[in-house]
């Protein structure tokens, strides 16, 4: 593990494995180097590029500066962007997709970017985010009541009750209630397009590098339908929809389509 400084002077735990460009990866929700899909992917793609994996802040080893902003962690983001020798090309899960659209619209130097199922929501195909849903966040994490949010957050997106109960007997458990704090944070970065409206295309117009936008065959069609969005209105995207996976997405389904895209890209 290594260490670097954000602009705010954040502590941001991590590490890089693997020979070639530099790629790095961006957790979603209640992840982090220890925890979640990031380990796997980088071991499926360390044979072609230099892979770098972080905790983004309040996970893991990295810091919590407070008060929390999303431009902070833009500005982390950014950081291992620099560190990585940037330009780089950055690859997003979830709420990490998100997060790495707002970080190449601020100007990092992304050199391609690929985006895996922002959990967006843009029609009436789900309900919108409740408006008190990120209240009922930080109040539950306020009253040190981590599990609370961790089932708040679960069932919202569509974990069933009856699981959300069992896992709270498995050691998983106390890993999701330590980056239970963390939750508004994902919330604040996604909260404002799970709307059930139309993406702002002017949001996002200065993403001109190329981008691939994926989602999962078996994934729900709210997601899907966002995806299929957020592709159209991005000036250099193309959508890809990876069979038989889900928004659990497989490293033996993402790795090659991220090494063809990178390093093989089609896009005209």
């Amino acid at each position: 593990m290594e260490t670097l400084r954000s602009k705010d002077g954040t502590a941001i735990a991590y590490e890089h494995e693997g020979h070639g460009p530099a790629l790095v990866l961006v957790d979603g929700a209640l992840c982090s180097r220890a925890f979640g899909p990031m380990k796997g992917l980088s071991a499926a793609l360390q044979s072609r590029f230099t892979v770098f994996r972080y905790d983004r802040r309040g996970r893991g080893d990295s810091g919590n500066t407070l008060p929390y902003s999303v431009e902070r962690e833009i500005e982390d983001l950014s950081a291992v962007i620099a560190t990585a020798g940037g330009p780089a090309y950055v690859c997003g899960l979830s709420s990490g997709a998100a997060l790495a659209l707002e970080t190449a619209a601020c100007g990092a130097p992304v050199r391609k970017l690929a985006l895996y199922e922002a959990p967006f929501i843009v029609d009436d195909s789900e309900p919108p985010l409740p408006e008190d849903f990120l209240a009922r966040l930080e109040q539950a994490i306020a009253a040190n009541r981590p599990g609370d949010a961790v089932r708040l957050f679960l069932t919202r997106v569509g974990v069933p009750s009856i699981a959300v109960a069992v896992m709270r007997w498995f050691p998983v458990w106390r890993k999701l209630s330590a980056a239970a704090p963390t939750l508004p944070y994902d919330i604040r970065i996604v909260g404002a397009f799970e709307k059930g409206e139309p993406l702002p295309a002017s949001r996002w117009s200065s993403v001109r590098i190329e981008t691939l936008v994926m989602d999962g065959s078996k994934s729900p069609t709210w997601m899907r339908n966002a995806m299929t969005s957020l592709a159209t209105i991005l000036p250099a995207a193309q959508h890809r929809t990876l069979a038989g996976q889900t928004h659990n997405v497989k490293a033996a389904a993402l790795a090659p389509a991220l090494t063809e895209f990178f390093l093989q890209s089609t896009y005209t």
